[in-house]
């Protein structure tokens, strides 16, 4: 005689097409949240960032404010009085984007686990969704400049959000003062990783002033192009 099976049945979550950006403290996570939300809206009419970043008070996406309101992009970050503030300020409307799947959403993260711990509130809501979760690599910051220190950064992040990470994007970078040599830098450090961790290499970017001589990495990296939107105080 046949037995029924007992598991318990449980519909896929249906909601948005979710991206989150994740790295090191200075790794360009901002910039790259930025551009991504851009390219999306050419093919989303609804696109949406949402500005998890709660520790780093210079680079956030709520900082983009014009740019989003000029591009019909939705920004989902504390209230417009409080954006300067260094408060740990989660938005509270993320959920009405999350389980919207008319929407392409750019969730932009704080650095390392401490600003990573903020994606833990929402790992209900989207945990059967399967997010893209991409950690961002700056072989030019100290800490993660070495195998050792990006392999321990990455899976603490990997702890703290209870998300794994899904692809890695090589994003060496000093400023505007970035050169060739350290972009290619990046990409041996960012290979590396993807070999001990079993996770993809999706991408390296690549500052404008560097495009032209940029080709020849494709062969090893998908290339891409990023501009540069947020500026420190002192370079206004």
């Amino acid at each position: 005689m046949k037995t029924l099976s007992t598991r318990r049945w449980e519909p896929v979550k249906e909601g948005a097409d979710i991206t989150i950006i994740t790295g090191h403290f200075g790794s360009g996570k901002t910039e790259i949240s930025i551009n991504l939300a851009l390219e999306a809206r050419k093919t989303n009419a609804r696109t949406a960032i949402a500005d998890l970043d709660i520790v780093n008070p210079y680079y956030r996406a709520r900082d983009a404010r014009d740019i989003f309101e000029q591009n019909g992009i939705e920004l989902i970050a504390p209230a417009e009085r409080l954006a300067a503030a260094d408060l740990p300020i989660v938005p509270g409307d993320m959920s009405r984007v999350i389980y919207d799947n008319a929407y392409k959403l750019i969730v932009d993260a704080g650095g390392d686990k401490d600003g990573t711990t903020a994606l833990g509130q929402f790992y209900n809501d989207w945990k059967d969704m399967k997010p893209e979760v991409l950690f961002i690599l700056n072989a030019n910051r100290p800490y993660v400049s070495t195998l050792a220190g990006a392999v321990e950064t990455l899976q603490k992040i990997e702890i703290a959000s209870r998300l794994k990470i899904t692809g890695i994007i090589n994003n060496a970078n000093v400023g505007s003062e970035t050169t060739l040599q350290d972009v290619e830098k990046g990409l041996i450090l960012s290979k590396e990783l993807s070999e001990e961790l079993g996770i993809p290499l999706l991408n390296t970017m690549v500052p404008e002033h560097l495009s032209a001589v940029s080709a020849g990495m494709a062969a090893e990296s998908q290339v891409k192009v990023i501009s540069r939107y947020l500026k420190l105080p002192w370079e206004m």
